[in-house]
């Protein structure tokens, strides 16, 4: 038994000396991983147990548990989840029914196809800081397209709304960017899974009579049911990393803190009040929170296709 472990051990030894010219391509980039990812999370994760003190890294006291304790009992922290929770409930089945048509619409044989596939993702690769200020523009309070639309042309209001300054109304433009600037990405997973299904399965349905809805309903949704818990999850996790849009348009969860997501009061918290260890403790609450969450989506969404 010792003698074939040995010739194993041998084996694997070769192996690897055979394959250092691999390990050495992949070196560069474990050295960026274990650099920037690794080291900087195990980091971050030591501060969440310290009153950290940035300029004197020595002076830091450790508090254990405490700085997880003021984040759960935090107003502002619950608040912003609420934030989360309501932007995330909204954008994601709004972009996966929005994408979904779209994709249905592109995979049909129409003139200009390419174009309408390549227009559609414009807002995809447009920088969020960009796209943010132009639905400022459109949601401003004194010069906004919205308002000039709904008091002066329809005549559904009597005096301007104040879109941007309302801890409510703001998450009206937030969620609406949200949805409009993720269907062209969403739009191009679906539309790959549709061109996978079968073009059998729709010429048998429509021998049988099938009319379009049940084409969906019984081929389409089914055989794409991979794809959507796969956008549920991502888009999920998008949903609870939202920032850009939040920092820019709520200046910063104002008025008065109500308007922030999670990350936009942990850079606040983190950077304005160089509370690093409360900062630290947000972000491992929000990781463990889309963990559990993302669990627990795939195996109530997964289950055998049925058609």
């Amino acid at each position: 038994m010792e003698v074939k472990n040995k010739i194993l051990d041998k084996s694997f030894l070769k192996k690897i000396l055979s394959s250092k010219g691999a390990y050495l391509l992949l070196l560069p980039g474990m050295g960026f991983f274990f650099t920037f990812i690794l080291f900087p999370l195990i980091y971050s994760f030591r501060m969440s147990f310290y009153k950290w003190n940035i300029v004197d890294i020595g002076a830091s006291n450790f508090v254990g548990f405490s700085n997880y304790v003021r984040v759960i009992n935090d107003p502002i922290f619950i608040r912003a989840t609420l934030n989360t929770i309501v932007y995330t409930l909204m954008t994601v089945p709004g972009q996966i029914l929005f994408a979904l048509v779209v994709a249905i619409l592109l995979n049909q044989k129409i003139k200009g196809r390419t174009f309408f596939r390549v227009a559609y993702y414009i807002p995809v690769i447009t920088s969020w800081v960009v796209v943010t200020f132009l639905f400022e523009y459109f949601f401003g309070s004194q010069a906004g397209l919205v308002n000039f639309i709904l008091r002066d042309m329809l005549h559904l209001v009597d005096k301007k709304i104040m879109w941007l300054t309302d801890p409510i109304l703001v998450m009206i433009p937030l969620i609406l960017l949200g949805i409009w600037k993720g269907i062209g990405w969403s739009a191009i997973i679906l539309l790959a899974a549709l061109q996978s299904i079968p073009l059998d399965l729709y010429e048998a349905a429509t021998i049988d009579g099938a009319g379009i809805w049940h084409k969906i309903t019984k081929i389409t949704l089914p055989l794409i049911r991979p794809t959507l818990v796969f956008l549920v999850v991502v888009l999920v996790i998008g949903g609870f990393n939202v920032y850009i849009s939040g920092l820019l348009m709520t200046k910063g969860g104002k008025p008065l803190d109500l308007s922030h997501f999670i990350l936009t009061l942990m850079y606040k918290k983190t950077f304005t009040y160089l509370d690093f260890g409360y900062g630290s403790a947000t972000s491992y609450l929000l990781a463990a929170f889309i963990f559990v969450v993302s669990v627990i989506e795939i195996k109530l969404l997964r289950r055998k296709v049925e058609y």
